[in-house]
């Protein structure tokens, strides 16, 4: 069905191998391998590249690793494997890039603002938090809020107030990103650009698209999912971007060595 080509063939033996291995080991094991936030204390520089190879679940890895068969063999076959294999790591590192920087415009000033908040961890602090913050956990909080409001010197309030903010602030920095996703993005937007006009079939779509079309429409999807994120979507958009973008700095710096070259 498909001419795989040794690069993606290999990859596509890595990233199964690393999944079936992590399936076995224990949350924390695979924890410290996964992505974090530069501000984190479980950060360390080699999760950027052991994140690459690292999946969520059986979907996010077949749905990853389906890009890769679809889209890279071509890409393989111009450029051969080891142009290809550099373009993989590349973008990934790019998409990782973007991903931390972008994490770490958003937390920081959530970071400081949870620092201050601990030194004077007062009724009138928690609120301002919350409402400057984390206005998205008042509802859940409201019957806490209610009782901290009415005893604001309880310092069984007070240590919980610190918890419960400790928590949310934890989650947002110390949740960690895997997957070879921003690698993928890439490959795709690579396709769009040496093979522009190429048909692409999608299921529930009875006609052809383009694939420029369809690396636009993703591209445009993705910023305006990373810009507008839904509280409850778990998918690192930026991580998408930021391999899109490389993506396209690589390929037009490399289309400009060529020209020069010529």
């Amino acid at each position: 069905m498909f001419n795989i080509t040794p690069t993606v063939r290999l990859l596509l033996i890595i990233n199964v191998g690393v999944f079936f291995v992590t399936s076995t080991l224990s949350a924390a094991v695979v924890d410290r391998f996964a992505l974090h936030s530069v501000l984190s204390d479980q950060f360390s520089p080699i999760q950027v590249i052991t994140h690459l190879f690292m999946h969520a679940g059986f979907g996010h890895l077949f749905s990853n690793m389906l890009g890769l068969i679809i889209f890279g063999p071509m890409l393989e076959n111009v450029w051969g494997p080891r142009r290809f294999f550099t373009f993989y790591l590349l973008t990934g590192l790019g998409a990782a890039a973007l991903y931390l920087g972008v994490n770490y415009y958003e937390t920081a000033a959530l970071v400081d603002g949870f620092n201050a908040y601990r030194v004077n961890p007062s009724n009138g602090e928690f609120l301002g938090f919350i409402n400057q913050y984390a206005p998205s956990i008042y509802d859940p909080l409201e019957p806490f809020i209610q009782k901290f409001d009415a005893d604001k010197a309880n310092p069984a309030y007070i240590e919980q107030g610190v918890r419960y903010l400790a928590g949310y602030v934890s989650e947002h920095v110390d949740t960690p990103m895997v997957g070879a996703s921003g690698a993928i993005f890439g490959v795709i937007m690579a396709f769009g650009l040496l093979f522009p006009n190429t048909e692409l079939y999608l299921l529930f779509i009875p006609f052809p698209i383009k694939a420029k079309y369809l690396v636009g429409a993703y591209a445009i999807w993705e910023v305006y999912s990373g810009i507008y994120r839904a509280q409850s979507d778990n998918v690192a958009h930026f991580a998408h971007i930021g391999g899109m973008l490389f993506a396209y700095i690589i390929i037009k710096y490399w289309e400009s060595q060529r020209k020069t070259f010529y």
